[in-house]
């Protein structure tokens, strides 16, 4: 698939049928996920890859929202402070920047592959931390919903993206 179409195919999916991701697509999900680029190459993440009813409900309660409740699985993406880049000028950890471009890698994989996701930010970090029992190094930056959509989700047009012009987000200079 051409990636000018990728991008429009992806999209946020609320709504996942009960079919299950077997382990040779979630691998297949994540080896175009560890691909992405990172600061200095150091790869600063970890992705829990999380499908039992246990850890679910405990993810759910995290972000109790009851379309969130329909996906197979989560994966949760965590930026490793212990092995972030910090930039000399300022210490900025860019732990938080690599994951996101990490996570864009997976949830474009995922619509190439007729998998549908979400980009979930808003839930309770200490809920979703004790929930996996993260180590302190680790933070949780967001929980993808990963299954099979039970919406449409062929090409959109650009026009059906709601996104700003180019010209409302660059300054010439």
């Amino acid at each position: 698939m051409k990636i000018d179409k990728l991008f429009l195919r992806r999209k946020s999916v609320r709504s996942y049928s009960n079919r299950e991701i077997d382990k040779e697509t979630i691998v297949e999900l994540l080896n175009a996920t560890r691909l992405a680029p990172s600061a200095v190459n150091y790869q600063p993440w970890r992705f829990f890859v999380c499908s039992s009813d246990e850890i679910k409900q405990q993810i759910v309660e995290s972000y109790p929202r009851k379309w969130f409740e329909t996906a197979p699985l989560y994966i949760v993406a965590c930026a490793d402070k212990s092995q972030s880049w910090k930039r000399a000028a300022d210490n900025k950890d860019h732990g938080n920047i690599d994951v996101a471009i990490a996570v864009t890698h997976l949830t474009l994989k995922a619509a190439e592959m007729g998998l549908g996701t979400c980009w979930v930010c808003n839930f309770d970090a200490n809920i979703l931390a004790d929930a996996l029992n993260l180590d302190k190094a680790l933070e949780p930056v967001s929980i993808i919903p990963v299954g099979y959509p039970t919406e449409d989700i062929s090409l959109e047009t650009e026009e059906s993206k709601k996104r700003k012009t180019v010209d409302e987000i660059t300054e010439w200079m």
